[in-house]
């Protein structure tokens, strides 16, 4: 039985120059920090590809460069221009600080090394710009068994909601980003705090976005640790002001039933199906078209393999649904791994190696790409898994990849077969990454959507999944499911991705959940949770009506 989907949060990625993509919104550039020789070279790579995701909502046209690269007047040929501030003291270009202080184009800067400009006498800094930039700040004390939680500016406050930011104290490791850059305000004719921060520890209160006129300062990159209550939130929606967006969507709201395959029972969909299709709510239903379980972990030990032609369960349940609007996502060929390469064995990709457990465009064993991993690979499974579905009579409005992680070429294969896909995404910073390189070591970065992206990094387009899926903790009957994730935190995720202009309050729900010897009370909660988003004002949508 699978539990929620979880993303690594935190972050990285490449340092070469890309290609602009051939879009028609705002052109923007994006400079990163590479210092080369360093293990975190390539980090400042990965908040690129995240910020240029994020831009791909706007069709823009985005070009990533190393800050070093940068070459005088070339802000000048963007309507914004991004620096992301990653590593710490990396020399930032004089022509690039020369030129923010003379453009009118938007620029805005992000956490690190605004002291070299703003410390520098030449740049007039303060008296141009209206703030002062005075240091850093992070903890407030060194974490201890005593004092785990010493405190920071965690809490960024807008539209009246507080965005605060990630920390856990775990066997004397800390994980979280506390550090931020520390400005204020000397002259309110020249300089506005548009976003605040506060440390609740201290009391203290500090801009966290402050602007003047074209020159924007973010006191932290908001790539780190990201959730749907992180103020990674707060950057996307000011991002329409950052490049001088004026039109957006109404607030959206998807909900799809999820790992439908050919063990699914059709009294759960049918009562899922028909409470959507009374509340005239479309819906979607993430398909796996081929049925494994190689290793009979569920049928005896005896290998149990169903194509579609023989899933009676699945056709019934789609038939039903597609005639009460539904539609269907294709969710993985197998949605599992079989490996025939070594002596024809199977193993499992980490779990059970069933279809619905386990990761099929990733193997998550040894945090690689699978042993096949190729564009012609991958490009074959997606065409099997069509091609089953083909032989039912359906056709899927949109992919969606087994547990949100595939391979860089996978992602790139699924850009080349389907028209949209439905997820969230793990990107990466090489096509075939090293995560244990001495110097200059590779990262992955999952990344939630708060509303559709065009283009991604990848060439996909993604439609957001971005509030999460009810979970229960079952651990007694299935020691993998020892997670409890409420329809109330759900609700309260969709008031978060709700500040977001053209926010969509978009999730998933498992059908097993109405399962009676679970014991859990699945559908009095799936109604609670439809009823706590469409209180909240959105409007229900489907892949195939998002162009």
């Amino acid at each position: 039985m699978k539990t929620l989907k979880r993303l690594v949060a935190l972050l990285f990625v490449l340092c070469m120059a890309l290609p602009a993509w051939a879009q028609s919104g705002p052109r923007a550039l994006i400079l990163y920090d590479a210092p080369p020789g360093q293990t975190f070279t390539k980090l400042g790579f990965a908040y690129a590809i995240m910020l240029r995701n994020l831009l791909g909502h706007f069709d823009s046209q985005v070009d990533m460069v190393p800050v070093q690269n940068y070459t005088a007047g070339q802000v000048n040929n963007y309507a914004a221009t991004f620096y992301l501030g990653s590593y710490y003291d990396n020399q930032v270009p004089a022509a690039f600080m020369s030129d923010v202080t003379t453009t009118t184009k938007t620029v805005v800067w992000f956490k690190y090394n605004l002291w070299q400009m703003a410390w520098d006498s030449q740049y007039n800094f303060q008296s141009r710009f209206g703030f002062a930039f005075s240091g850093l700040r992070g903890l407030n004390a060194t974490p201890s068994a005593s004092n785990q939680t010493p405190g920071f500016f965690d809490t960024i406050t807008y539209k009246s909601l507080p965005f605060v930011k990630y920390y856990d104290y775990n066997g004397g490791a800390v994980a979280a980003d506390p550090d931020v850059g520390i400005v204020s305000v000397t002259d309110t004719t020249k300089a506005t705090t548009l976003v605040p921060m506060s440390n609740p520890t201290t009391g203290e209160a500090a801009p966290y976005v402050v602007r003047s006129g074209n020159f924007w300062y973010v006191a932290d990159l908001p790539f780190s640790y990201i959730g749907p209550r992180d103020r990674y939130l707060v950057l996307c929606d000011l991002l329409y002001d950052m490049l001088g967006v004026t039109t957006w969507e109404t607030p959206k709201a998807m909900v799809r039933l999820e790992d439908v395959g050919a063990m699914v029972t059709v009294s759960s969909m049918k009562t899922l199906t028909n409470y959507l299709y009374q509340r005239r709510i479309p819906f979607s239903i993430a398909t796996i078209p081929y049925y494994a379980d190689p290793l009979g972990v569920y049928n005896g030990n005896v290998p149990q393999f169903v194509p579609m032609s023989q899933a009676t369960n699945l056709k019934t349940s789609l038939n039903y649904a597609l005639a009460r609007g539904g539609e269907v996502v294709m969710h993985g060929y197998t949605h599992q791994y079989t490996d025939t390469i070594h002596n024809n064995l199977y193993t499992r990709n980490k779990y059970t190696g069933v279809s619905g457990d386990d990761y099929e465009f990733w193997n998550i064993v040894t945090n690689t790409p699978v042993a096949e991993d190729s564009l012609a690979w991958a490009l074959g499974r997606y065409n099997a898994g069509l091609q089953e579905l083909a032989s039912g009579g359906y056709t899927p409005t949109a992919w969606e990849t087994p547990h949100y992680q595939g391979s860089a070429l996978a992602s790139k294969a699924a850009a080349q077969t389907f028209a949209k896909t439905y997820q969230r995404v793990v990107y990466y910073t090489a096509d075939t990454p090293n995560f244990n390189a001495a110097v200059e070591k590779d990262f992955a970065v999952g990344q939630i959507f708060p509303y559709p992206i065009k283009t991604d990094y990848y060439g996909q387009r993604v439609l957001p999944e971005s509030l999460g899926n009810i979970e229960y903790d079952i651990s007694a009957i299935d020691p993998t499911s020892n997670y409890n994730y409420t329809w109330q935190t759900i609700v309260t995720n969709a008031q978060y991705v709700k500040t977001v202009r053209g926010g969509y309050a978009s999730f998933f729900f498992h059908p097993f959940w109405l399962e009676s010897d679970l014991g859990v009370p699945g559908l009095a909660d799936f109604k609670s949770l439809i009823q706590g988003v469409n209180n909240l004002g959105f409007t229900w949508t489907v892949p195939s009506r998002i162009n």
